[in-house]
């Protein structure tokens, strides 16, 4: 049933892409000794969702009305880090990585935060608490 509403996709979408975007900076922060690894980060999810839906756009709420559209599913498309390299061509920031993993944090909880906000605005529209 919810999977009908743009809400919880959009939501459910946000928590995806901090969840992948989350595991990528675990696995810079783990070769961080690495010689010759490049770190890697996703684009954001904004960068992400605009180019999936091509921004604003008519959709279908219905079999037989414009279009159809599908849930949206980012595609991790990783970026190269920003980090200066080491003698060793590694270019993992421990202290960039650390600050990134506490935004990307936040951006978790957002979208547990929209999730449930809409989530209680329709229990409470069906007459539910």
């Amino acid at each position: 049933m919810f999977k009908k509403l743009e809400i919880f996709q959009m939501a459910s979408a946000m928590a995806r892409h901090a969840e992948t975007r989350q595991a990528m900076t675990a696995r810079n922060i783990a070769n961080a000794d690495t010689p010759g690894y490049k770190a890697s980060d996703l684009a954001s999810f904004s960068d992400t969702y605009k180019q999936h839906t091509g921004g604003i756009a008519m959709r279908g709420t219905r079999s037989g009305h414009i279009s159809e559209t599908g849930a949206f599913n980012p595609a991790a498309i990783p970026i190269a880090g920003k980090g200066s390299e080491s003698p060793n061509g590694n270019n993992v920031s421990l202290e960039a990585e650390m600050m990134k993993s506490v935004e990307i944090g936040g951006h978790h909880k957002r979208a547990m935060a929209i999730y449930n906000s809409s989530l209680g605005i329709l229990r409470t529209s069906l007459g539910r608490r």
